[in-house]
């Protein structure tokens, strides 16, 4: 998996962390440095501002994050990165056909574990105009799994859904709800 930081700027920003570093370590004196380094792992590493983050597979584009605030936490004990500002992700077949997207308006990425957990008003849409509607949704990339516990509307072309908790694949192709309350659904 290859990873594409803030297009365009790959090389530049981890220059200008390294020139900053050095400029501000050079200015502080012992106590100041001793205080930044037991704070560091509060401190984001790196914030970029109207970012996009390409995932590919062999050379492929699968999944384009884009977010207003991008903030790297590089030097937590468990590394993450935070979307304080919401997403919007996009994943891709081969032939670059948009097979999903989701949005939400808060979203943090767990690094070792490669957890994403998107909330606020989070909606994710598929290719066969199913639309999911919730206030919580995890996506374990390591499983290949999306879920959630909390309270989920889903419109599809065929009726509504309603119920708590959802389990689906990654691409929001095969789901199912935990828990449904109501909803009408066509069956032919």
């Amino acid at each position: 998996m290859h990873i594409t930081l803030f297009k365009g700027y790959r090389y530049i920003l981890p220059g200008i962390a390294i020139v900053g570093t050095t400029f501000f370590f050079g200015c502080k004196t012992d106590t100041e440095a001793i205080q930044y380094f037991s704070d560091k792992k509060s401190i984001p590493g790196v914030t970029a501002y109207n970012s996009e983050l390409e995932y590919t597979e062999n050379g492929v584009v699968k999944i384009m994050v884009k977010a207003p605030i991008t903030i790297y936490y590089q030097f937590s004990e468990e590394p993450y990165t935070e979307f304080p500002e919401g997403i919007t992700v996009y994943t891709y077949d081969d032939t670059l056909g948009v097979e999903s997207n989701l949005t939400a308006k808060y979203a943090i990425y767990y690094e070792k574990k490669m957890l994403w957990h998107a909330k606020n008003n989070v909606v994710a849409r598929n290719r066969k105009g199913e639309v999911l509607n919730t206030e919580e949704l995890y996506w374990d990339q390591g499983k290949h799994l999306i879920y959630t516990d909390v309270n989920v509307k889903i419109n599809s072309v065929n009726g509504n859904i309603y119920g708590k908790g959802l389990v689906s694949d990654e691409k929001f192709d095969s789901w199912e709800v935990k828990e449904p309350y109501d909803g009408t659904i066509l069956l032919e």
